[in-house]
């Protein structure tokens, strides 16, 4: 039984790294009163050309407005948005997402100070009608599996699936492959075993996406591919639900978006087909997987796979005289789906936006994924408004998304983007992502290298949610301290910034989780295991919330391209290490010291801007802060390149993107990185190594301003 909620928690720290502590009774009083006397001044003189600001721009009142914030926490009102958000099912397209649509949108709506709308589109979703699996072992028995993980006879949930298979049967002898990986199929020819006309059986590792171990599977001749994940929903028998298709986005709207009424490909165009698999792939639950691996002869695994995970060391892999029967019908339909966006103009710069976001559909309940962002950023959205009813007016405009479908290709936030995308390259300032808020304990994140010291400068204002007497910068520090780097292609953040460019950054409590996108991932189980009382949701609202605040309300852009710099430098010396002088860095070499010298100016110019008194009056002051903040603000639009990345021409990024080959070994620099992994020419490696250059010049450039 969990300890019941409590009502309000202080999760506030100071500019100090001890935390600070509940204003007194005095204090609120006071602020009560200040409060009173501002909104019957406002009655009183509706007609006033500035009425008084409880918060004017100076150090001390953003002082003021950060406490403010942090002090609205209510950890039971965060605890009743997850709980209204996943009452049932929402899985996009489906009439249970509207109901949490409207929870969204009503929720933005009623509060003062927010425009709230939506943003719709039509994508192409992927359903199942019917799933099957049997088995017929070597004593000629068989067996079909129950493929459901739904305990109390839910009819909403939908039965575990892989998003875009096609429908169709496959029937023969497995192989067990491992990770699916190209070097697992490798380990598999040194003992002579082929998966040629075989269905393969492959656990799901930590490198590889499900989609990329359907297409190896295909590359090698496999009939069918059934995919399991060896943390068995924490010992619940989950079945991972996901999708397996290639790319992001609408895939029958192709680079633009897919609004209402717009151009859609036909199923047949070969822009379309290339999006998916050729050949079927289920989920199975770690008890299924067993039973089929118990089952199998052949020859032993691989020495490197033994004791690894759940792989003993007597495993086989077949194919033996195991035959399995694999069928999945589904439909492919066109649906609306909607984006909630909330706007708080901004006072003096509205046209310079700050963006969060998070999605709000899910596989099945969705606690962790995404509602835990969902309820987080709902409480942001009120907190916010409080602030507004204060008289604080950001300077900049802050946006609060609610992106949908998600999880069938980041689809929702995609397509906005592509709406969006000459906007964006124009005016935003950064996105802040948070997906799943709290998965567990810990704090992780990442982000493009110049908010590196904005995101640690924040985590020292906000307490430590498992420990009072700490900040979250404390245990970060202790634990890892590691900001990642946002390669991946997993949430919202991607299309923002390898497509746009947007300075970006991800967040999560809880390095991963047993029951994800499982019938388990419901409020019972966030309260009885990664929340109970919800002090780890509060405090990721308040590193968010702060972080827009900010980001919105600097005078001067909190961005720091030494960092960046010093990133791109640690990059080059791996590169360098793995080329091993089949390619000269040398033209990197330099236009990474020019990004240095010029990180340095524009860090020095912004030093002196700081320093300047402000004021709202100084023409000439704010023409200047305006000219460097765009500076800083377009120079991660350097990094893109018309052409984007080969064989993933979509994403644009040179420095941070996906590389299109699974066996890349950098986190970084994607188009090199696939030029090494395929074996290329020394000419194609250093064609690679120029485009990253130019890449860091143009960087160079709009950060320094003016033309050659």
């Amino acid at each position: 039984m969990s300890q019941p909620l409590t009502s309000t928690r202080p999760t506030i720290a100071g500019t100090s790294l001890s935390p600070l502590r509940q204003p007194p009774p005095l204090c609120t009083f006071l602020f009560l009163i200040v409060l009173i006397v501002a909104t019957f001044y406002t009655l009183h003189h509706p007609n006033a050309a500035t009425p008084p600001l409880l918060f004017p721009r100076n150090p001390l009142n953003s002082l003021a407005l950060r406490r403010l914030f942090l002090s609205s926490a209510s950890n039971a009102t965060v605890s009743s948005y997850l709980r209204a958000l996943t009452r049932h099912p929402h899985l996009a397209g489906t009439k249970p997402s509207l109901d949490t649509l409207t929870y969204v949108l009503n929720h933005f709506q009623s509060l003062g100070g927010l425009d709230t709308r939506l943003a719709e589109y039509e994508a192409l979703l992927s359903y199942p009608t019917h799933i099957s699996l049997t088995a017929r072992f070597s004593n000629n028995t068989k067996l079909e599996f129950d493929l459901n993980d739904v305990v109390n006879g839910d009819d909403d949930v939908v039965r575990p699936y892989h998003a875009y298979s096609p429908s169709g049967s496959a029937q023969g002898g497995v192989v067990f492959a491992n990770h699916g990986e190209e070097r697992d199929y490798r380990a598999l020819e040194s003992i002579g075993v082929s998966v040629r006309d075989c269905v393969v059986l492959a656990r799901k590792g930590e490198s590889l996406g499900r989609g990329g171990i359907v297409q190896i599977a295909e590359s090698k001749g496999a009939l069918g591919v059934l995919i399991y994940a060896e943390n068995d929903g924490g010992g619940l028998g989950g079945i991972e639900r996901g999708t397996v298709m290639r790319g992001i986005g609408d895939p029958v709207s192709p680079g633009w978006p897919g609004v209402v009424g717009g151009e859609k490909l036909s199923l047949e165009d070969n822009q379309v087909t290339k999006r998916f698999p050729k050949i079927p792939s289920l989920p199975l639950s770690l008890r299924n997987a067993e039973i089929i691996l118990a089952s199998l002869g052949g020859a032993r695994a691989p020495v490197e796979w033994r004791n690894s995970g759940r792989v003993g060391s007597g495993q086989r892999v077949g194919p033996g005289q195991t035959v399995v029967n694999m069928t999945l019908q589904g439909e492919l339909t066109m649906k609306k789906i909607h984006n909630v966006v909330a706007t708080i103009r901004g006072s003096e710069e509205p046209d310079r936006y700050v963006i969060l976001g998070n999605h709000r559909d899910a596989w099945t309940y969705g606690a962790v994924d995404p509602n835990s962002g969902t309820s987080a950023l709902l409480d942001i959205g009120r907190r916010f408004s409080l602030l507004l009813k204060s008289g604080w007016s950001p300077r900049r405009t802050i946006l609060l998304c609610s992106w949908d479908a998600e999880e069938f290709g980041m689809i929702g936030s995609t397509e906005w983007v592509e709406e969006n995308v000459l906007n964006l390259g124009a005016s935003a300032v950064a996105y802040l992502n948070v997906d799943c808020a709290v998965q567990g304990s810990g704090f992780f994140a990442g982000a493009t290298p110049q908010l590196d010291g904005l995101l640690l400068d924040v985590l020292k204002l906000v307490q430590d949610p498992d420990d009072v007497a700490l900040t979250v910068e404390d245990t970060f520090k202790s634990q890892n301290s590691i900001i990642q780097r946002l390669s991946r292609v997993d949430s919202d953040f991607s299309g923002f910034l390898h497509h746009a460019g947007i300075p970006s950054l991800d967040m999560y409590y809880g390095a991963d989780y047993p029951v994800y996108h499982t019938a388990f991932d419901s409020y019972d189980w966030m309260i009885r295991n990664a929340d109970p009382l919800f002090h780890r949701h509060v405090a990721m609202a308040e590193v968010w919330g702060l972080l827009a605040i900010i980001l919105a309300d600097e005078p001067v852009l909190p961005f720091n391209y030494i960092s960046y710099a010093e990133q791109l430098q640690a990059h080059r010396d791996a590169l360098s290490k793995l080329l091993q002088g089949k390619a000269s860095v040398d033209p990197l070499s330099v236009a990474i010291q020019e990004f240095s010298l010029v990180a340095k100016e524009a860090s020095d110019e912004a030093k002196k801007l700081k320093e300047q008194a402000y004021s709202k009056n100084d023409v000439a002051s704010a023409a200047k802060r305006r000219e460097l903040n765009d500076r800083l603000m377009l120079a991660e639009r350097g990094f893109l390149d018309s052409q984007g990345i080969k064989g993933k021409e979509w994403f644009k990024h040179l420095v941070y993107g996906p590389a299109a080959e699974p066996e890349s070994k950098l986190g970084f620099f994607p188009g090199i990185a696939d030029a090494i992994a395929t074996n290329s020419s020394q000419g194609v490696i250093q064609h690679e190594i120029w485009r990253v250059t130019r890449a860091i010049q143009r960087a160079s450039k709009a950060l320094k301003g003016g033309f050659t």
